[in-house]
């Protein structure tokens, strides 16, 4: 299982499309591996396909646009939105299956950094 973050640093990105990167997990036989990726920019329906070809099979983000997460629906990756904290913790939250999605929906796309719910 491949799990990407959208990163600053070492947190969860407050916006999906504007984040730095993408902390990738890779589980394996109960190992963790972890790499990053830069973000090759926010280009409408881009990044679902960029993750979409590393194999990443969940996105973990603090707020994504609707368009978005139609996208990895349509490629089979699981969305998990309204996620907050350091990007290690939430992974082993989320293999633990403690980490939910809130289902929140990104409406506003004229700044960076977070969806200003």
């Amino acid at each position: 299982m491949k799990i990407a973050i959208s990163s600053e640093g070492n947190y969860v990105s407050g916006h999906f499309g504007h984040c730095e990167g993408f902390s990738i997990y890779e589980v394996k036989e109960g190992n963790i591996n972890k790499s990053f990726v830069e973000n090759p920019g926010h280009k409408p329906g881009f990044l679902p396909v960029f993750l979409n070809d590393l194999g990443i099979n969940t996105i973990i983000s603090g707020g994504m646009g609707e368009r978005a997460q139609e996208l990895f629906a349509e490629n089979s990756i699981e969305v998990v939105v309204g996620a907050s904290g350091i990007c290690d913790d939430l992974v082993n939250e989320y293999i633990k299956g403690n980490l939910k999605s809130t289902g929140s929906v990104c409406r506003e796309h004229e700044h960076e950094g977070n969806c200003g719910e």
